[in-house]
C-alpha cells in the first residue's frame, strides 16, 4: 500500500520534506498544515490503494523564504522517487519527467501555478522518444513545457506561444497535430522564450526543476492568489506547500487523456459523477479555461471498463472523504491515475441536495448534515429562471455549457476597470472573456455573470465563479470576442461593449436583451429540509 514517508526535517515544523510512495503509514503528526490539502489528500488516495503517481513534497514552511530551498533540500526525496519510477531526471536514455504543482492548506482552485514536463531537454528528448516509442508525445511534451515555464517561470504573456500554436495548426485541432508540426512549434516556442525572457530556455533538467519550484512557491503572492485570500478572509501567512510528481501522459495517443470532475453535479446536487474529459490531452488543457472540452459521454462510449473504473473510484473517494469531491485524472494507455481530490465547490442548491442524499445513503450523520445545511433558507435555495412568457418571446443567439445555474442579465464588460466603473453606477454586467481564466478573479468579483468563448464547466475560473454565485457558461465556441473594437461578435452580428445579454444558466442559453426572471421555489427540497431540522 503507497502512503506517506518522511525524508527529511528541517525542523520540527512545518519545513519538511516528505516522500509519497513508501511503506510507512499516514501519521497523526503528518497534517494539512504541513502538507497543503492537495498533497495530504494524495497520500490519503494512495492509502486508499487508488492508482497515485510517485511524488514528495515540500512543506509549507518553505514558502515564506522560497529562495532557500535549495537542491540539498530535496535530492534524497528524489532520488527516492527516481527509484520509484526506475527512471532519473536529466539522463538521456531513460529521463524521469515531473509535474511541480502547489497546494495550499485550504483549496483555492487555479490561484497559483503548476508547470507539467520539466526534465524535458535536448538532451532527454531522444531518449523520451525511445522510451515512449512516439515522437508525437515528446515534441508535444516539449513544447508545453517551453510555453509553460515560460508564461510562469519568466513572466512571458501566453499570448505570445499561442501565437506560435496558431501560425502552425492554422485553424487545425492542436490534438490532431503530428510530431512535425508540433516540433516545428517547439522551434518556435524556443526562439519566442529567448527573445521575450532575453536567455535561452534552459536545457539543464535539474536546473528546471529548481526554477520551478521556486516560481510555483512565488505565486504564492501573485496577484490573483492574494486577490482570491483577501475575498475569501483567508490568512496570508499559511504558505502553499509543492509536490514534484511522476509525470503520466494523458497526450500519450491511443487510449489517453485528461479530465476533471465532481462526484456529483455542483450546481443541482444530483448523485451522479459530472466530469468534463479530453483524449489525448493533459490536465491543463482542462483546468485553464483556454481549451473547451467535453462531458464523459465520449469516455464512457469509447472505454466503458475505464468510466466504470473512475465511477467506483469516486465511490470510494465519497465513501472516505463523506463529502462530494472535485477530483482531477489522467488516463494513460488505458490506465487510471488519480492526481488530485478536495471537497468540491458548489451553489446553495447543490448543498442541500448533495447533504441530504448523503444523509440517506449513510455517508454522513444528521449532525453533520444539519450543519451543512443550518444558513441555508428558502431565498438561497431558490433558483431564477425565464419566465414562460417571456422565454416563448425569445430566441438564443448562441448556447455554451452552463457551469452554474440561474438567469442573469447585464451589460456587456470585458475587463476589470470597466466593470468596476459601470457598477459603481449601478448597473449590473456580464464578464465576456476569450478565456476563462483565474487571473480574472478580481472582475469576477464584481461580474454578474461570466460568458466566455472557450473553458470548461470544470475549470478553475468556473469553479470559482461557481462558488461566488455567479452564472456562469463556458466555451460558447460561436462566438468571438474583438478586444480592439471592444465587442462581442456571434454570427456576423457586433454587440458592443454596455449591450444587455441574458444567461440562462439552467440551459445554456444566451440571449440579447433583458430577460423578465422569476423565482423557482423548491418545495420538495424545501421539506426534506425541514424533516431534518425538526426531527430529534
Amino acid at each position: 500500500m503507497s502512503t506517506l514517508t518522511a525524508v527529511r526535517r528541517e525542523s520540527a515544523d512545518t519545513k519538511i520534506v516528505y516522500s509519497i510512495g513508501g511503506a510507512v503509514p499516514l501519521g497523526d503528526t503528518i497534517t494539512s498544515a504541513i502538507l497543503g490539502f492537495k498533497a495530504y489528500n494524495l497520500a490519503r488516495m494512495a492509502a486508499l490503494g487508488l492508482n497515485v503517481p510517485p511524488a514528495f513534497v515540500l512543506g509549507t514552511g518553505f514558502c515564506a523564504h522560497p529562495e532557500d530551498v535549495m537542491p540539498s533540500c530535496w535530492r534524497d526525496a528524489l532520488i527516492k522517487l527516481e527509484d520509484a519510477a526506475t527512471l532519473k531526471l536529466g539522463e538521456p536514455r531513460r529521463p524521469l519527467l515531473l509535474s511541480v504543482r502547489s497546494g495550499a492548506p485550504v483549496s483555492m482552485p487555479g490561484m497559483m501555478e503548476t508547470l507539467l514536463n520539466i526534465g524535458l531537454t535536448a538532451a532527454t528528448l531522444p531518449g523520451f522518444v525511445r522510451q515512449t516509442g512516439s515522437p508525437r508525445l515528446a515534441w508535444d511534451a516539449y513544447r508545453r513545457l517551453i510555453a509553460g515555464f515560460g508564461e510562469v517561470v519568466s513572466g512571458i504573456d501566453a499570448r505570445h506561444f499561442e501565437a506560435d500554436l496558431d501560425s502552425v495548426r492554422a485553424g487545425e485541432d492542436e490534438r490532431s497535430l503530428d510530431f512535425v508540426a508540433l516540433r516545428e512549434v517547439a522551434r518556435r516556442h524556443l526562439q519566442t522564450f529567448e527573445r521575450e525572457a532575453k536567455r535561452p530556455f534552459p536545457q539543464d533538467a535539474e536546473q528546471q526543476l529548481v526554477e520551478a519550484i521556486g516560481a510555483v512557491f512565488r505565486s504564492w503572492s501573485s496577484d490573483k492568489a492574494v486577490t482570491y485570500r483577501n475575498l475569501h478572509g483567508l490568512s496570508h501567512d499559511m504558505g502553499t506547500a509543492v509536490t514534484v510528481q511522476r509525470m503520466v501522459f494523458g497526450n500519450a495517443g491511443g487510449l489517453s487523456g485528461a479530465g476533471v470532475g465532481f462526484t456529483r453535479n455542483p450546481s443541482t446536487g444530483a448523485p451522479s459523477p459530472w466530469v468534463d474529459f479530453l483524449f489525448n490531452a493533459q490536465g491543463e488543457d482542462v483546468v485553464s479555461g483556454r481549451r473547451s472540452a467535453q462531458g464523459h459521454d465520449e469516455l464512457a462510449a469509447v472505454a466503458p471498463a475505464l468510466w466504470a473504473e473512475l465511477v467506483e473510484a469516486t465511490q470510494t473517494l465519497e465513501k472516505h472523504f463523506g463529502d462530494m469531491q472535485d477530483f482531477e485524472f489522467t488516463i494513460e494507455d488505458g490506465v487510471l491515475f488519480l492526481l488530485q481530490t478536495r471537497n468540491g465547490k458548489r451553489t446553495p442548491s447543490a448543498t442541500a441536495q448533495i447533504a441530504l442524499d448523503m444523509l440517506d445513503e449513510g455517508l454522513i450523520d444528521v449532525d453533520a448534515a444539519r450543519e451543512r445545511t443550518r444558513a441555508l433558507d428558502a431565498e438561497q435555495l431558490s433558483l431564477d429562471t425565464i419566465s414562460a412568457e417571456n422565454g416563448a418571446a425569445l430566441s438564443p443567439i448562441a448556447t455554451a455549457a452552463s457551469a452554474a445555474t440561474g438567469v442573469v442579465s447585464g451589460e456587456i464588460t470585458f475587463d476589470e476597470v470597466s466593470a468596476r466603473q459601470r457598477k459603481q453606477k449601478g448597473a449590473q454586467v456580464i464578464l465576456v472573456r476569450r478565456d476563462a481564466e483565474t487571473r480574472d478573479i478580481a472582475a469576477l468579483d464584481l461580474a454578474d455573470g461570466l460568458l466566455t468563448q472557450h473553458g470548461a464547466r470544470t475549470s478553475h475560473a468556473a469553479v470559482v465563479a461557481r462558488q461566488l454565485g455567479k452564472v456562469c457558461l463556458v466555451g460558447c465556441e460561436a462566438m468571438a470576442v474583438d478586444e480592439v473594437a471592444r465587442c462581442l461578435v456571434v454570427g456576423g452580428v457586433s454587440y458592443p461593449e454596455g449591450a444587455m445579454l441574458t444567461l440562462d444558466g439552467n440551459n445554456g442559453n444566451i440571449y440579447f436583451g433583458v430577460a423578465i426572471v422569476t423565482k423557482d421555489v423548491p418545495t420538495d427540497l424545501l421539506a426534506r429540509l425541514e424533516r431534518l431540522r425538526s426531527s430529534a
